[in-house]
């Protein structure tokens, strides 16, 4: 029976592309589901065997942890450089922005609250 290794959801290609290739080159039997007309589902990568899925958790997770090193590692070179967007920057470069989700937020929280103050009136 199929065992799910990846769901695609929100997944960029290149990790998508990096998983199918370790696993090509493991040769782990895998298959890929498209995501759903409805956007319900968002696809995911499959393995066929059962037996195979242990070996290809292992190396999901190896790769994960490789990935995540590589993440952290640019994301600190880019603060090294001043390159990396903090929350100031957006404000200064794109304030129209960053005022609608934060008045949006705001009103999100206000709505959470109206039923507590309702009772509590």
């Amino acid at each position: 029976m199929s065992k799910v290794l990846l769901h695609l959801r929100n997944v960029p290609d290149e990790e998508a592309d990096g998983v199918r290739a370790f696993l090509d080159a493991h040769r782990i039997a895998w298959y890929q589901t498209r995501p759903g007309p409805l956007g319900i589902t968002g696809g995911a990568i499959w393995v066929k065997h059962d037996q195979d899925y242990p070996q290809a958790r292992r190396l999901m997770d190896g790769y994960q942890q490789d990935l995540r090193e590589r993440v952290r590692a640019g994301l600190a070179q880019a603060r090294a450089r001043g390159e990396h967007e903090t929350f100031a920057d957006m404000l200064r470069e794109r304030p129209g922005w960053v005022l609608v989700r934060v008045v949006a937020i705001l009103a999100l929280l206000a709505l959470m609250a109206l039923p507590g103050y309702l009772l509590w009136r």
